[in-house]
């Protein structure tokens, strides 16, 4: 309704949210703001979750072997970080408002239709198609917090709720992926969609609207995004295949030489175009890199173990859906009870401590599970691992976000943000395929092991992890006595 218009006596007026707020006195529009905005972010950890659980009746519904239920993770992922910075550098260039309500849409239009799919293909499909619209929600809805918050007290709570909807969504997905898988697999697919239909139609009253911008196709990196996006898929295909195939077979060198040339088609198109993606000069900060090296291992460790965690204590041992749920649940819990309160203790620590530290609690966790035998009661095979993930992971995550950005010119910033996020994502989907590739080959299971391939599957994970805290030691060692912009950060409680 333009102000042209007059408005019925009795009609209610539309609810706005002022341009920027500046104080701490929020109104009515500015908390269904954020109700909108942080929902979307809250949907968005919790749909990895929530199918995470459903993904042992999944495979036996439509029959699906580990490799092909990856997919399912995988597909949301790959469209995820495959499209992250062309999401971010499109909310940048349009109208952010129309970004984030379009995408949260597709979000949640395609929820709803792959609920009632039975092809697995249709129903990996559309998971990339949420993934894409993630992509897009993600960057915009962060847009829309930093211009509707003034720095300061007013932005850093509401980035302190944003984050805690974030963890919250993942850890309540558990549970609620947990009851409805026992209701049936198709719900877990289903619930999001509806909730973020709401979530548009709020943000459709009260995202403050702004003039259409006048933009170029040139300026969108069309090339570089559609390079990256292909060489991760195709890299994650030749190794989800490669166990049948073989490792040395003639397509799964094919493939890797494709995903290779793939990438290398991305860096010239980044040095060549006018406004690239990722300006790769960025990537001569070794802070920024180390954090993006750190935060691929952190992510693809976790979403690896929990896809291999739960297909063994629901296919192997038999547990329930919400029984798997409450299993993983105090990591989550760990995690938002924790992250809020990490400031001071980074603060002392200096980011590369705090990265070092969650990472060896991470593999440290994932190392006990090696110990696991189908006579172990969960206080003992499962919940150290998730106490020391939950742990570990808020010390890593939050010194990561400081590290990956401190010292990065204003201009910049959220390039490096959407770096870290890409980085993230990219490793989730490639540590589950190495995962699923081991899981997915020919073994014959040890004694007491009930789930073949599982013990080597967590050897990869906890490598992955080992790896990672080598790295941060030995940079740690060289850059101690030389103090970055990342080591006098300043952390924020609330973050």
């Amino acid at each position: 309704m333009t102000s042209s218009q007059t408005r019925p006596p009795d009609a209610v007026p539309v609810t706005r949210a002022p341009t920027v707020v500046r104080d701490l006195n929020w109104t009515p529009a500015v908390w269904l703001l954020l109700v909108a905005v942080c929902g979307a972010l809250f949907l968005d950890g919790l749909d990895t979750s929530i199918i995470g659980v459903a993904l042992p009746s999944i495979g036996h519904s439509l029959h699906l072997g580990a490799s092909s239920l990856q997919w399912i993770v995988s597909g949301y992922v790959l469209g995820f970080a495959g499209l992250l910075l062309l999401g971010g550098r499109t909310a940048d260039l349009v109208n952010r408002r129309n970004v984030f309500l379009a995408a949260v849409t597709v979000y949640g239009v395609a929820s709803i239709v792959s609920a009632g799919l039975s092809d697995q293909f249709a129903i990996i499909a559309l998971r990339f198609v949420k993934g894409v619209a993630a992509a897009f929600t993600v960057p915009a809805g962060l847009s829309i917090l930093t211009t509707t918050f003034a720095e300061g007290r007013p932005r850093n709570r509401a980035f302190g709720i944003y984050t805690l909807c974030s963890a919250s969504g993942y850890s309540l997905g558990l549970v609620i992926g947990g009851l409805l898988t026992e209701v049936g697999w198709r719900a877990t697919l289903l619930l999001p969609g509806p909730v973020a239909l709401v979530f548009v139609a709020i943000g459709w009253k009260v995202i403050p609207r702004a003039g259409a911008a006048r933009v170029r196709l040139a300026q969108f990196d069309l090339g570089g995004a559609l390079t990256a996006t292909g060489s991760l898929l195709v890299l994650v295909y030749a190794v989800v295949e490669a166990p049948a195939r073989g490792w040395a077979s003639v397509p799964t060198i094919g493939l890797l030489a494709v995903s290779a040339a793939s990438m290398a088609a991305f860096t010239v198109i980044e040095l060549r175009h006018d406004h690239p993606l990722v300006r790769l000069g960025i990537l001569r900060s070794p802070t920024l890199v180390h954090a993006n090296l750190a935060g691929f291992a952190l992510s693809g460790g976790f979403v690896a173990f929990q896809f291999t965690a739960t297909l063994y204590v629901q296919d192997a041992l038999g547990w329930s859906p919400i029984g798997t749920a409450l299993a993983f649940l105090p990591a989550g819990v760990v995690v938002i009870l924790v992250a809020p309160r990490l400031g001071p203790v980074i603060e002392r620590l200096g980011t590369k401590a705090g990265i070092l530290a969650g990472l060896v609690c991470c593999a440290a966790g994932y190392a006990l599970f090696l110990r696991t035998t189908p006579s172990m009661p969960y206080a003992e095979f499962l919940l150290p691992t998730m106490l020391l993930f939950g742990i570990g992971f808020s010390l890593a995550f939050a010194s990561l976000n400081v590290q990956a950005t401190a010292g990065v010119a204003d201009h910049e910033q959220g390039l490096a943000s959407g770096l870290l996020n890409t980085s993230l994502q990219a490793g989730a989907v490639v540590v589950l395929a190495v995962t699923s590739a081991v899981l997915n080959a020919p073994a014959t299971p040890a004694r007491g092991q009930l789930l073949p391939g599982m013990k080597n599957a967590v050897d990869v994970i906890v490598g992955v992890l080992a790896g990672a805290s080598l790295l941060t030691a030995a940079y740690l060692s060289s850059r101690r006595g030389r103090a970055t912009p990342a080591d006098n950060a300043i952390v924020s409680p609330e973050h």
